[in-house]
């Protein structure tokens, strides 16, 4: 699961077309940096169509040398119970997918699959695994959060 990075707030803007700031899109370099060196690389990214989701997931991509994100626009609005609709639906040609998204609903669906209470701050990615072979199968508490970053911590 990853939050988007940090985008500007500005009135010139629509929510929905707020680019990242310079910083947001270094955070997001240094994070593509961080996956790498632990070997946590997604087969596909799955993101909000916004521009800073977009934004956020082609730097990502870019870096992992991944496909194009497939962008879902039900995850721009989404609360929780969306969220895991999506994540549901995925495709199980895939076992590894990056989930690129928005909070509040990216942090409460985090809390609501490992019972981890943890709130992603701008950029961070959280890395959940699942006992269970299909998407279809993910449900409350099923979840283990096993590697969790920002780019405010220091490694």
């Amino acid at each position: 699961m990853i939050r988007h990075a940090k985008a500007v707030h500005n009135t010139d803007y629509t929510d929905f077309e707020r680019p990242l700031k310079h910083s947001g899109t270094e955070d997001t370099t240094l994070m593509a940096q961080r996956l790498i060196t632990e070997s946590i690389i997604p087969q596909l990214l799955v993101t909000s169509p916004a521009l800073r989701t977009l934004a956020t997931a082609d730097i990502l991509a870019e870096h992992l040398e991944l496909p194009r994100p497939s962008e879902d626009a039900k995850i721009y609005d989404a609360d929780r119970q969306t969220l895991l609709g999506i994540v549901n639906q995925f495709s199980n040609n895939h076992n590894f997918i990056g989930l690129v998204g928005h909070n509040p609903a990216i942090s409460q669906l985090l809390n609501y699959l490992t019972y981890e209470s943890r709130e992603l701050s701008p950029g961070a990615i959280a890395l959940i695994t699942f006992e269970v072979d299909e998407w279809r199968l993910i449900s409350i508490n099923m979840g283990r959060l096993t590697w969790i970053s920002s780019p405010k911590d220091h490694h």
